[in-house]
């Protein structure tokens, strides 16, 4: 099942600072639910697992993360991400091209382009709520980052400590937003 999705926040610090926090696997490892990383292969390459709960079954996958392009002067990254799910057949495939741009405040704001694929049991929970639990995964993933720049540098902000990610609650959220926007079309409004 091929997903795209594109997104965006905005984050009270610098770009630099954002950027160094971005390029950083054991930093962003930290606001990635339900992640942990298990090996730093080279300056580009690391092995992890990522784990998420969706109602009876929990989906553990092991993979390996590719920084493909790291352009410094731009601030842009592209990321290639393979994994199997461990203990059964499924798969997931990634590519993500994110960019760090610097906002007239002083802020930055991130940008993600990404094309996902999934195959196995994930899939039986539908293209729209694997869209819409994505969405929610990513902003909670925003929401960690700006926390994690947006406060003062001595208080700290502890890791995710590779837990699975609860889906229920994800999903229930998104089957909301689901309910919203068909009410939305519905009565013509955007």
């Amino acid at each position: 099942m091929p997903i795209k999705f594109q997104e965006s926040f905005r984050v009270q610090a610098s770009v630099e600072r954002v950027w160094r926090f971005l390029t950083d696997p054991h930093e962003v490892v930290t606001c990635m639910p339900g992640a942990e990383l298990v090996e730093v292969q080279d300056e580009r390459t690391f092995r992890g697992h990522v784990k998420v709960r969706l109602g009876p079954i929990t989906v553990a996958y092991a993979g390996r993360v590719h920084l493909e392009e790291l352009d410094e002067v731009d601030h842009r990254v592209c990321m290639v991400g393979e994994g199997r799910e461990t203990g059964g057949a499924g798969s997931a495939r990634m590519r993500m091209l994110s960019q760090v741009r610097a906002l007239p405040d002083g802020g930055a704001e991130v940008v993600v382009d990404a094309e996902v694929d999934l195959a196995g049991r994930v899939v039986q929970f539908g293209r729209g709520m694997v869209e819409d639990v994505a969405r929610q995964l990513f902003q909670d993933f925003a929401a960690c980052v700006r926390a994690r720049m947006e406060r003062p540098l001595e208080a700290p902000v502890g890791p995710t400590g590779g837990r699975p990610v609860r889906a229920i609650p994800l999903a229930w959220r998104a089957l909301g937003q689901a309910i919203v926007r068909f009410f939305r079309r519905l009565l013509g409004k955007t």
